[in-house]
């Protein structure tokens, strides 16, 4: 596991991937990770479709202008958030809580020194309907985002983009 102290800086979108599986029961424990993230009211409106079919993969990278890396990872993971469960059923919210199971994915994953890549899906309408249309999602779950994720096949160096500039203190 890498250092937790240097976890977000080493987070980095990785691209490449190994043709190594990711071995049922790391997935169930980044998923559990998943959903330990923060939620409006604790309505955990997530879903998760997981996807390690290749062909599946394959098919998803049309909807995705930048997600060929799919094609090489050991599985996608189609994050959703059901509109219908999110706090006043309100799509700000739900993206909120989306948004925090899908770095709560990227971190746990990053801990166990497997890669991902968020590729975002919301609010691109075309990118939204595909995918939806294609995996017969009701339509109250709305597709957020797809994580490549896999064993690293390029290691990049940690970095991070703090800028003291960004940081207000009482007022803006």
């Amino acid at each position: 596991m890498t250092d937790s102290n240097n976890i977000f800086r080493s987070r980095r979108s990785i691209r490449k991937y190994t043709a190594e599986t990711i071995p049922p029961e790391t997935l169930m424990e980044i998923m559990q990770d998943a959903m330990s993230g923060p939620s409006a009211m604790r309505k955990d409106p997530w879903e998760f479709i997981i996807i390690d079919d290749k062909k599946i993969l394959a098919d998803v990278t049309e909807f995705l202008p930048h997600g060929a890396m799919l094609k090489d990872a050991a599985c996608g993971i189609i994050v959703c958030g059901d509109i219908d469960n999110a706090h006043c059923n309100s799509l700000s919210y739900m993206l909120q809580d989306v948004s925090s199971a899908i770095e709560n994915i990227l971190l746990s994953a990053e801990m166990r020194n497997i890669g991902t890549c968020w590729l975002g899906v919301h609010p691109r309408e075309e990118r939204m309907e595909a995918i939806s249309k294609y995996f017969n999602l009701p339509a109250n779950i709305i597709p957020v985002a797809v994580i490549a994720m896999g064993f690293k096949a390029e290691t990049k160096e940690p970095q991070t983009r703090f800028d003291i500039n960004k940081i207000h203190f009482n007022k803006f």
